[in-house]
């Protein structure tokens, strides 16, 4: 077939990316056929390109190319790569069928612009096999070093598989990676901690590790003298969301304002995700305000941020601002817009937006759903209610809705619920600590000691360790941890001085220790000195020492907030005058003048 190249800039081309309806381009195809431009390759190439873009279905693109005579490796390519911008499965479908006729023909062989289409097609289910199978073809066919793009295909596909330790590999064989290299593993690393994904992903792979990871590939990427872009900057800034890094979040956010990058929606939505974690939801709000679009994806990040940072109220009042924009909600905006009213006790109006969900949007309830409803529930104090939900559901509860039972059977002392939840949770995470300790807790706080020492036997039987409570403060950009206990800083010395001012200061106002909860059946007054050592103490401790007395302390923890760590920290903030931000696993408190942002509702 003969060739005509985009340089000779013949008037079709301009009239072929000028239709709009298959009406107009049959009549350019069969001007093509009446000059005999159908026979050139690169005219025949850009009619399938419109066909398959425009009409409803692939029927007519495929019915052009059939007339084709030895169509070139060329010609199938283009329309593989047209046929699968339309993202549909059944496109999927026919691009594979095509790759299928590109096998039995002897005279064709697939080149490096064949993969990197087919391989984004086959990153989802039901098409992951084929994908795998594909990279089989791209060994076989395809002489190394591979082209950059085939891949960056291979390093997104693996990514999306949550095969990590393969796109890792991928990433490591090549030399020299260009951005689009680097960008693919840096999302590989960003996105596979996302809480909505659930991979096939190897145990020594946790979302803080994960991160840091991507840290550190950034770190490289810039050392290489590669330049990031959007899509470098919003892996990044997810990592430092996870991370709460705020100075890291910072830097990213100077980075894309010094370098004239755009903020676009998808830097704007990490950069609420990092401020709102990092608890400056002020900066937060900030970035959302100045974005000029904004897509479901912005406002679930910004309904997520003051969800977690318990200003329910205002989170319902940014979901109807949402609705008078005409954006349509989603099942994440659904999910963080019951949180909010679980983190608020609005029971009756998270009631509501979770029967809205089918109704109203036609979103079908997931297990995600129907855990926060039963936090929402359990809260509330409302825990047989929030058991029946649990027993009733039209899936198999998981470890997590069971959790949540359990955590409400202990806030509210229903040691009934309480111990059938645990039952269910030791048969599907045996070896999870957490969830024995919180029904040891529960026996802690009603003075039931033997339950506790059989509790903590079985643990012991069953090699379970209790996992440690440690806290992270943020000083001038340096992270400091601290274990309970913690004796290995090296301003120890400081440190456990600051404590025993923290401790007397603390009676003298008259606070007195909530011992209840304490693990051991030992003396009050150990008791009371163990709670003393508790690692947000610590973290409170050296930031006092450390910091500027008029920036706020930052405190991201592991655990769940004790009672009298919350109780003293209030007590803290109005000793010292200093604000106090403690992000725990769930949620934000704000601590200033002796009160919680939370109003003791967590």
């Amino acid at each position: 077939m003969n060739t005509l190249s985009p340089k000779s800039a013949h008037p079709i081309f301009k009239i072929i990316e000028q239709c709009k309806n298959i009406a107009t381009l049959k009549q350019v195809h069969a001007q093509m056929i009446t000059t005999g431009l159908i026979f050139h390759t690169y005219p025949l190439s850009r009619i399938l390109i419109s066909s398959s873009t425009i009409d409803a279905t692939i029927s007519y693109a495929l019915s052009i190319f059939n007339h084709v005579t030895n169509p070139t490796i060329f010609l199938f390519n283009t329309l593989i790569s047209s046929s699968l911008s339309r993202k549909k499965d059944d496109q999927t479908h026919f691009a594979l069928a095509l790759y299928n006729r590109i096998l039995t023909q002897t005279t064709l062989i697939p080149n490096s612009y064949t993969y990197p289409s087919l391989f984004k097609a086959c990153g989802s289910q039901p098409w992951i096999q084929h994908g795998r199978a594909l990279h089989t073809h791209v060994l076989k066919f395809l002489e190394p070093p591979y082209d950059h793009f085939v891949q960056a295909s291979l390093l997104n596909f693996y990514s999306k598989c949550g095969e990590l330790g393969v796109a890792r590999f991928l990433f490591d064989q090549i030399t020299g990676p260009d951005l689009a290299s680097w960008n693919s593993i840096l999302a590989a690393y960003a996105h596979n901690y996302s809480v909505y994904y659930e991979a096939d992903l190897d145990s020594v792979y946790d979302s803080s590790s994960l991160s840091l990871e991507v840290l550190l590939l950034f770190s490289q990427m810039q050392k290489s003298l590669t330049c990031p872009n959007e899509v470098s900057l919003v892996a990044l800034i997810s990592a430092c969301a996870d991370l709460g890094a705020l100075s890291h979040g910072i830097w990213a956010h100077s980075y894309v304002l010094r370098n004239d990058l755009k903020l676009n929606r998808f830097v704007g939505t990490a950069l609420i995700a990092v401020y709102s974690n990092c608890g400056r939801l002020d900066f937060a709000r900030q970035v959302f305000d100045q974005l000029l679009e904004r897509d479901t994806y912005c406002y679930n990040a910004m309904i997520r941020g003051l969800a977690v940072h318990g200003l329910g109220v205002e989170a319902l009042e940014l979901f109807k601002k949402m609705d008078l924009e005409g954006l349509v909600p989603d099942d994440v905006t659904m999910l963080v817009i019951m949180c909010a009213c679980s983190n608020v006790g609005l029971v009756d109006q998270g009631c509501k937006f979770f029967e809205s969900m089918k109704e109203d949007y036609g979103i079908e309830p997931k297990l995600e759903h129907y855990g926060t409803l039963v936090d929402l529930f359990g809260r509330a104090g409302r825990v047989k209610e929030a058991e029946e939900i649990v027993q009733t559901i039209p899936m198999k509860p998981n470890a997590v809705l069971w959790r949540s039972l359990l955590g409400a059977a202990r806030v509210h002392g229903n040691l009934e619920v309480g111990e059938s939840a645990l039952k269910q949770l030791i048969q599907l995470e045996p070896e999870t600590s957490g969830n024995y300790v919180l029904l040891s807790n529960m026996y802690a706080s009603l003075n039931r000691w033997d339950d506790v020492k059989q509790l903590r036997k079985l643990m012991k039987d069953q090699g379970i360790e209790k996992a440690p409570g440690s806290s992270i403060v943020d000083i001038d950009g340096a992270m400091h941890e601290f274990l309970i206990g913690d004796k290995t800083h090296p301003e120890l010395k400081w440190i456990y001085v600051k404590l025993d001012e923290m401790h007397r200061r603390l009676q003298e106002h008259g606070h007195k220790s909530g011992t209840r909860e304490v693990l051991f059946d030992i003396e009050e007054e150990e008791k009371e000195s163990a709670l003393t050592y508790h690692s947000e103490r610590l973290a409170i401790a050296y930031a006092l020492i450390a910091s500027d007395s008029g920036a706020p302390i930052r405190i991201i923890k592991n655990l769940r907030v004790c009672n009298d760590c919350h109780t003293a920290t209030k007590l803290i903030s109005r000793i010292y005058e200093r604000e106090i931000i403690v992000r725990d696993r769930s949620r934000f408190h704000h601590f200033k003048n002796g009160t919680c942002s939370c109003l003791d509702y967590w």
